[in-house]
């Protein structure tokens, strides 16, 4: 039998060259970068600023802003020695969307109300690691033993195969398209052979080559596109965001400073009688995100395999997300999660050095002032990431199978199956629990936080037995 390949790069170490310290850490800015510019795009749509300028553009470079320095932030309170990178959460989507209409004026929003929630957020997270610093633990590994947290794992990768495959053909963009389910599968047979296949250095980055070579059949079919004419099928990447940028020539056009939310210009004033509606809007998705922040956790330690909920402890790792958050919301306006992506990243080129992601999420905050890099980064087609993220996603599901079978979970046991079955149905099926109007909730429990709480019940309904009853021949 194979033996499995060890950690090329543990967390405490780092790459002896400096261009592959550099490639390594673009490889987590890619893996990041689509989904969290999705999150300001979707939640700031249809508002502007004082001058009529669309929030929607302003607001992604303080994204990757809130990315940069919440990962910091974040890899200071591990002490560095948990790889993971957070970046926008689209689990606050809901609650975002319902704070900014609060008096909202027109297309101006309420810009104040997203800070208030994101503190409120930050002390949730602080208030859990204080109780699991003076209880311990262990009652938490209770809740969670392999068992569920396995299934909820798998569930966590495939509940992101729709926004793949979504991405992927185009749906995304509310159109069907072979060329781009073409270059997306490119490019995901592009990564998977130079992860498989490569040698030396190029093995560690097949996410930037499977992209770039995504990128340039793209280019090509676009180009090809132009030549018949601006056959619109053929345009696979949408040049516009760099061309709009050097239309008319500035200073501002290679460098510009990131519009932070507390210096837009917010003429919707907030009162002291909204804290609590925002406070109804964001605390209870706090508690679903805390779960979703253990399940990512657990997925990396099996990485690892080493236990990040007691070194550096869940404790360090919820004040990190947390104060993350809270930093983020006044950056920016959006939440801060762990990314899944990142972690699939670690666990494919087998390099869990937190010196990377440190490098990388301090070039997240560098490459939000070059507006070029940012426009070409933008340029890039969605069926590329779906594509790349076919790997990625099934890479974390995948992740979760190891975690049963390094557990040696026998399901010759019926309790076993019943854990299983109901996590995986309910997570897969998108089973969530809406609370106020179903068609726009107040608060809406996601599926995979849902899959997590109907495992750990099932687990503690169902006692283990000293020998399980076995049917008599009929």
């Amino acid at each position: 039998m194979e033996k499995e390949k060890k950690l090329i790069l543990d967390v405490n170490e780092s790459p002896k060259r400096i261009r592959d310290w550099i490639a390594l850490s673009v490889q987590h800015i890619l893996a990041m970068f689509v989904a969290c510019i999705t999150v300001p795009i979707i939640v700031f749509n249809g508002y502007t600023d004082a001058a009529g300028n669309p929030l929607t553009q302003i607001m992604i470079a303080p994204a990757l802003v809130s990315a940069g320095v919440g990962t910091i932030f974040y890899l200071i309170v591990t002490r560095m020695k948990s790889p993971v990178f957070l970046a926008s959460s689209f689990a606050y989507i809901a609650p975002i969307s319902s704070a900014l209409a609060i008096g909202a004026v027109g297309t101006t929003p309420n810009l104040w109300s997203l800070p208030i929630g994101m503190a409120f957020v930050g002390a949730v997270y602080l208030i859990m690691a204080i109780c699991i610093k003076i209880f311990g633990v262990k009652w938490l590994l209770k809740l969670l033993p392999p068992i569920v947290v396995g299934p909820v794992i798998i569930v966590i990768g495939l509940s992101l195969a729709g926004s793949a495959v979504a991405n992927l053909t185009g749906d995304s963009g509310g159109h069907y398209n072979l060329l781009e389910i073409l270059c997306g599968l490119y490019a995901m047979i592009a990564t998977a052979c130079c992860a498989y296949y490569a040698r030396s250095r190029l093995s560690l980055i097949p996410f930037i080559v499977g992209a770039l070579s995504g990128y340039l059949l793209a280019a090509a079919f676009t180009g090809f596109g132009y030549y018949l004419g601006g056959n619109e099928y053929f345009r696979i990447i949408d040049f516009s965001p760099f061309i709009d940028n050097f239309k008319n020539i500035s200073f501002q056009s290679f460098f510009d400073y990131p519009k932070f939310l507390f210096l837009t210009d917010n003429s919707v004033p907030f009162d002291g009688s909204m804290i609590g509606t925002v406070a109804l809007l964001f605390i209870p998705v706090s508690l679903v995100t805390i779960c979703e922040h253990i399940g990512d956790h657990e997925n990396l330690s099996g990485i690892l395999e080493r236990d990040l909920l007691t070194d550096p402890g869940l404790s360090r790792t919820l004040v990190g997300d947390g104060v993350a958050t809270a930093i983020s919301g006044v950056l920016s306006g959006v939440a801060n999660t762990t990314y899944g992506e990142n972690v699939a990243v670690v666990g494919l080129t087998k390099v869990a050095s937190t010196k990377v992601i440190l490098t990388a999420a301090i070039g997240a905050v560098v490459i939000s002032f070059f507006k070029p890099i940012v426009c070409f980064i933008m340029t890039f087609p969605t069926c590329i990431t779906g594509g790349i993220s076919l790997l990625l996603y099934g890479f974390i599901a995948s992740s979760g199978v190891k975690v049963l079978n390094r557990a040696k979970i026998d399901f010759n046991k019926t309790k076993n199956i019943f854990v299983t079955s109901v996590i995986l149905v309910t997570g897969i099926g998108g089973l969530a629990f809406k609370f106020g109007d179903p068609n726009n909730p107040v608060i809406t429990v996601t599926s995979v936080a849902v899959a997590m709480i109907l495992g750990i019940a099932m687990n503690l309904i169902l006692k283990d037995k000293a020998k399980e009853n076995k049917p008599k021949d009929i």
